[in-house]
C-alpha cells in the first residue's frame, strides 16, 4: 500500500514538473517573439519604459492601460497600425505575445 502511494505521489509530481515546465515554456515564447519582432519600435522587456524610439509605448505601458484586454490586444496584432509595420505573426504568435503583455500588468 505504501509504495503504490509513494508512486501515485511521484507520478503526480512528474506531471507537475512537467506542466510548470511547459507552462515557462510557453510563457518564454511570448517573450521570444516580442523581442524578435517587436523590440526594433518597443521596449519589450517588464519594467522597460523606453525604446529605441520615443513616443511609442512600451509594452508594460500598453498592459498598463485600462482599455487593454487580450481581445483588444489580438485586435491590434493581426491589423497593421498607421505608423507600424506590417508584421504578420500567426494566430498562435499572437496568443503567446498577447499573454506575455497581459502578464505585464502591475511590473512598471
Amino acid at each position: 500500500m505504501r509504495s503504490a502511494f509513494v508512486a501515485s505521489l511521484a507520478l503526480l509530481l512528474l506531471v507537475a514538473v512537467g506542466a510548470d515546465a511547459r507552462l515557462r515554456l510557453d510563457l518564454d515564447l511570448g517573450h521570444a517573439i516580442a523581442r524578435a519582432w517587436c523590440a526594433s519600435c518597443h521596449a519589450v522587456e517588464p519594467g522597460q519604459r523606453v525604446g529605441p524610439f520615443s513616443g511609442i509605448p512600451s509594452f508594460t505601458e500598453i498592459a498598463a492601460r485600462p482599455s487593454t484586454t487580450a481581445a483588444s490586444l489580438r485586435a491590434s496584432l493581426a491589423t497593421s497600425h498607421r505608423d507600424m509595420p506590417d508584421v504578420k505573426l500567426k494566430p498562435e504568435e499572437i496568443d503567446e505575445v498577447v499573454d506575455y503583455i497581459l502578464r505585464l500588468k502591475g511590473k512598471q
